[in-house]
């Protein structure tokens, strides 16, 4: 790989939303002499980003249903980062042309069956290619993935392993896109029609590598009833379903090194204030009746009328004033506990993820990587390392005992 082949990094689906907001990263971020390339359906609209952006990087043309193109393009790289959602839809061709080339890949999914069914399709191909199939490497889920990476870290340096550990979205602000929008129309229709995929859904170790091994210790559950935590009132944070997992996959592909006991879960908080409990009820029953609204075909059309479609997204206003803060905090068996903070300015979703994105392609594009290739997270695929390419990008992270 590297000198070998055309490219360092690939960037598919350069052209939508978040593509573009990748792209314009990369132009200001990457290393000189890095080998990128724009690659996308239009070879019209590839070439009018490549003049917005004043570089001269070679254009691919490729459709995910091409599977000709999807192969070429695998080969033609060291590592490809894909904004190309929703991935359940048009993620697992290239997944698997990755996976047979030996070529490294990030995502920016957020869907549970579709790394369910990367991880069933490619895992072991994969692992014989030295692939690094790498999911979720956006505000999804990213900040929980290191989190608790480098939480268990600092026990680990104290001779212990966690237990009770929680993520708290301390303050977070931005906007929402027609992409993301469309991947949760996606997820709804197929837990409609799929009983296997809502039991899936419902399983918090549905990513596990192997799930007869998990260590059945207060056995998991991502029940986010409105409670107090440091003095905060907190309650359901949306993304938890999803984040959770990924975590607990990192866990178990490390020989569950974060800890046999390791428990986890994500909260948002609401304030310290009386209101804080009416907030947190508040914006559970809005998430509910947002996923009900998208099952009934009357307020689905109607939702669908307001949401934001597919290419659309929060204005550059948004996305400059934006910003997160979660705090992963942990008791480990020593009974010392431990927190790591992970903030980043730009709106979460768009401009923090496209940095995300961009560094982790650049990280597997670039770095030398320990362990070995498969189906895996942030966490696993690119380790520590990662965390100090988003310190370097401007990200505050930071490990203390408590």
């Amino acid at each position: 790989m590297g000198t070998s082949r055309a490219h360092d990094l690939v960037l598919f689906g350069a052209t939508g939303f978040v593509g573009r907001l990748t792209a314009a990263y990369l132009a200001t971020a990457a290393p000189a002499g890095t080998r990128i390339a724009l690659a996308g359906r239009s070879a019209a609209r590839l070439a009018a980003l490549q003049e917005e952006l004043g570089v001269d990087w070679p254009l691919v043309v490729a459709d995910t249903t091409d599977a000709a193109s999807v192969t070429a393009l695998a080969a033609s790289t060291t590592a490809v980062a894909t904004t190309v959602g929703p991935y359940a839809r048009y993620g697992l061709p290239l997944v698997e042309a990755c996976a047979a080339a030996g070529t490294h890949y990030a995502d920016l999914t957020g869907e549970v069956p579709f790394v369910r069914a990367s991880a069933d399709r490619a895992h072991a191909r994969a692992r014989e290619t030295g692939a690094r199939i790498t999911h979720a490497c956006g505000f999804d889920s990213v900040p929980s993935d290191l989190g608790a990476l480098l939480t268990a870290r600092a026990a680990q340096a104290d001779g212990a392993t966690l237990t009770d550990t929680t993520l708290v979205l301390v303050s977070a602000s931005g906007g929402v896109s027609g992409g993301t929008v469309d991947s949760l129309r996606v997820m709804v229709d197929e837990v409609k029609r799929d009983p296997a995929t809502r039991r899936l859904m419902g399983d918090p170790y549905a990513l596990s590598p192997d799930r007869a091994a998990e260590p059945d210790v207060g056995r998991q559950s991502d029940a986010t009833p409105v409670g107090r935590l440091d003095g905060r009132w907190t309650g359901l944070f949306v993304m938890a379903p999803f984040n959770t997992r990924i975590v607990r996959r990192s866990n178990a592909l490390q020989g569950w090194a974060y800890g046999e006991r390791f428990r986890y879960r994500e909260v948002m908080a609401f304030g310290r204030s009386p209101l804080g409990p009416v907030l947190a009820a508040g914006t559970a029953a809005g998430v509910a009746g947002l996923g009900l609204g998208m099952a009934l075909p009357p307020t689905r059309a109607l939702l669908d009328r307001v949401l934001p479609a597919p290419g659309e997204g929060p204005s550059a206003r948004t996305r400059e004033r934006g910003h997160f803060r979660t705090e992963t905090t942990a008791t480990a068996t020593s009974g010392r506990r431990y927190r790591t903070t992970v903030a980043m300015s730009g709106d979460p979703g768009y401009a923090a993820t496209a940095v995300m994105l961009g560094q982790a392609g650049l990280g597997l594009a670039l770095d030398e990587l320990a362990g070995e290739g498969g189906v895996l997270t942030p966490a696993t695929a690119l380790g520590t390392g990662y965390a100090e390419r988003l310190r370097g990008a401007g990200a505050s992270i930071t490990t203390v005992a408590l």
